[in-house]
């Protein structure tokens, strides 16, 4: 069994879904989403996914001339997007595979509950919260099962962190194609505020004994998804928790419950949790070994790699945007580390050849997105542009190169290399394939 593997240090540190009666307000925020998804639905699902099914295209909403001049429409339970914001998740219908957050779609770093990317194995499970229960056995003093409502008694606490699929980039790694959005290449990532209890909190209740190494996960899904997790993180900053971004989870987002492990890969934050049982060595389930280990070049694996290393990604301009003629333009763009904080992320406009620190706009968290910008005067010349995480611990994100050198062609997850983007003379910004 090996343990988790990361890349060399590479760089310096230094450089730089009987129909109801539906409102007319529903109906306009319907056709929105409707549309966004039509427009989206061009992506490619994750390998062994389903094909996904496209909506039907809906007609456009009226728009009055004046708006001033006519009566707005009244409020209702749930806000809905303007008509002419459509973002979404793409594809949808899915049950076994994944549905990317729209990267390009977002600004600042909370990630809407309901544009949260997805990754299933058996479908979206319907859980009553008044029946769904967490037992907690093994080597406990005290096996207990507690109940949502009991979870919500304990000391709670509101934090804001990163999930990232472990196969986030596959496809632009295997297959990689010039006419590739941001939330193609990287949009199974999402940040969030996650609100529940401490882990340590309930396995102190619990009464954890020290000879307790490893901890199972267990879902309560169709597909019954479980993982080995330490009891180092376990007891760290492991959180059970109910909710995001002020509301209870969504159901695709493990809803009533789930275990939350700041910067480990998602596979092993088990949504819908029901069962944590404590012991001395990893139960090896078909997800940690047929599944979400590792195949490096020299015919060993990585297994239990569960820290993702620093990433960062330039979501404007990236394809299918144009740019409009020489002048400044703002890149803009996402950064994160399963390590800790964000140091700096900086930025090429040349290929690689040169580097300049950008600007960290707003918060910086430790396990959490950051948004960062650099201002770039254009001179309508063909260029490729770049963007590089440092994180706190002076890891550096690897080229390309680096990172195939060290991982090989064969590897399947983490795929933590730089990202690029093309502009064209006429201000067309495709994928940057084999920067």
């Amino acid at each position: 069994m090996l343990a988790s593997l990361r890349l060399p240090y590479m760089g310096s540190s230094n450089d730089p879904t009987a129909a109801p009666t539906i409102s007319r307000r529903s109906l306009i925020a319907t056709a929105g989403v409707a549309a966004g998804s039509v427009a989206l639905a061009t992506l490619i699902p994750e390998l062994g996914a389903q094909a996904p099914q496209k909506p039907a295209t809906p007609a456009p909403p009226a728009v009055p001339d004046d708006p001033s001049m006519v009566p707005g429409l009244g409020s209702e339970a749930l806000n809905a997007r303007s008509q002419f914001e459509h973002p979404g998740q793409a594809p949808v219908n899915v049950t076994t595979g994944s549905s990317f957050s729209p990267l390009q779609d977002l600004t600042g770093t909370i990630t809407p509950s309901d544009l949260v990317f997805q990754r299933h194995h058996n479908g979206i499970p319907t859980i009553d919260p008044a029946k769904h229960t967490l037992t907690i056995h093994g080597l406990v003093d005290r096996p207990l099962t507690f109940s949502v409502e009991e979870l919500k008694r304990f000391p709670a606490v509101s934090r804001i962190y990163f999930l990232e699929c472990s196969g986030n980039g596959r496809a632009a790694f295997k297959t990689p194609k010039a006419e590739m959005t941001a939330q193609q290449v990287d949009g199974l990532t999402s940040n969030c505020e996650w609100t529940g209890v401490e882990l340590k909190t309930l396995l102190r209740e619990c009464g954890a004994q020290s000879s307790a190494k490893w901890m199972l996960a267990e879902g309560n899904d169709a597909a019954k998804l479980s993982r080995s997790i330490p009891m180092d993180k376990a007891m760290d900053d492991a959180l059970i928790v109910w909710a995001q971004n002020g509301e209870p989870l969504r159901p695709a987002n493990g809803y009533p419950i789930r275990l939350f492990l700041p910067g480990f890969e998602g596979n092993a934050n088990i949504k819908w949790l029901r069962r944590l049982e404590l012991g001395r060595e990893p139960w090896m389930f078909r997800d940690e070994t047929s599944k979400y280990t590792d195949p490096l070049k020299n015919d060993t694996a990585r297994q239990f790699s569960f820290v993702l290393d620093a990433k960062s990604i330039i979501t404007s301009p990236s394809y299918p945007a144009k740019i409009a003629g020489a002048g400044w333009w703002p890149v803009r763009g996402l950064a994160w580390s399963g390590r800790g904080k964000i140091d700096r992320v900086d930025v090429s406009t040349d290929g690689g050849k040169s580097w300049t620190i950008a600007e960290i706009v707003g918060q910086n968290l430790p396990k959490a997105h950051v948004r960062f910008q650099h201002m770039w005067k254009w001179d309508g010349k063909p260029a490729r542009i770049m963007s590089r995480a440092i994180d706190e611990t002076g890891y550096v994100q690897p080229t390309l190169a680096e990172y195939t050198n060290a991982r090989g062609p064969g590897t399947d997850y983490h795929f933590n290399y730089i990202r690029a983007w093309d502009v064209a003379s006429d201000g067309t910004v495709t994928y940057g394939v084999g920067a």
